[in-house]
């Protein structure tokens, strides 16, 4: 009895002593999700944004953003404002990293020049909407610590729910708690908390398609933001794939002539 016991009991412990912790499992599925969207080299997509105010009053603005894919550091991001005409020409670059701060440069047409946002910015309003200056940066493994949460169904699917704390001390979040679609591993939902830890913002992400037979893309981005009883809504389309876009692309100067 004890030669039957003995692989029983050894079985049991090497589980144990390699057994996944909480924090482990977070940044393996965090890990997963960002590997299964690595590859696509750039994007450009057009975006209609619409902001509704806690009376329900609406107003949209019309925007282009094109994404070079990093190679070894985060991704880089050119948005450019059309419409309308008192933030058209308006553009905003972004050099996500790794580790450290993004450079983030702001261009006013009306001022004619180029403002770098100062990573202590970077928790303000994106152009008047509900997304922060510091969502629109890639959300790069590296910039987290996480944590497993549990399994959640969510809208029919099974989906990991993890949670991401920002390293960044200038972050505005205290932090995020994101829902993992398991078949696909796409983002589905993120709840944003304060720097009190109240709940701040819950994002949504609908209408996936999948692009390149691989790369899966949200028609509808959904930012609620619960304290101010305000809304922002992305829509994106004409997604465009293999631009050839290079460095000197997302350059300061871009800003510029970008219109």
């Amino acid at each position: 009895m004890k030669a039957l016991l003995l692989p029983a009991l050894l079985g049991l412990l090497t589980s144990s002593l390699f057994a996944e912790t909480s924090q482990e499992k977070g940044l393996r599925i965090a890990t997963e999700t960002d590997v299964a969207d690595t590859g696509f080299a750039d994007q450009s997509t057009s975006v209609k944004m619409v902001l509704t105010n806690r009376q329900g009053q609406s107003s949209t603005r019309l925007m282009r953003m094109k994404t070079l894919e990093g190679k070894g550091d985060g991704d880089k991001t050119l948005i450019v404002f059309d419409n309308p005409r008192d933030v058209k020409g308006s553009a905003v670059l972004t050099w996500t990293h790794k580790i450290g701060s993004d450079d983030q440069w702001l261009y006013l047409p009306a001022l004619k020049r180029v403002k770098r946002i100062s990573s202590k910015n970077k928790s303000g309003p994106f152009m008047g909407s509900e997304f922060a200056y510091e969502d629109l940066a890639s959300q790069e493994v590296e910039k987290y610590t996480y944590e497993y949460l549990g399994e959640e169904e969510l809208d029919g699917h099974l989906c990991h729910v993890i949670s991401r704390d920002p390293v960044d001390p200038n972050s505005g979040y205290s932090w995020q708690k994101v829902w993992i679609r398991q078949d696909r591993l796409t983002q589905e939902k993120v709840e944003y908390y304060d720097r009190k830890k109240a709940l701040l913002k819950t994002l949504r992400f609908e209408n996936y398609q999948q692009y390149l037979n691989k790369f899966w893309r949200a028609d509808r981005f959904e930012m609620v933001n619960h304290q101010k009883g305000k809304t922002t809504v992305l829509a994106w389309n004409d997604y465009q794939f293999e631009n050839n876009f290079v460095d000197k692309d997302f350059h300061q100067a871009a800003l510029k002539r970008s219109r």
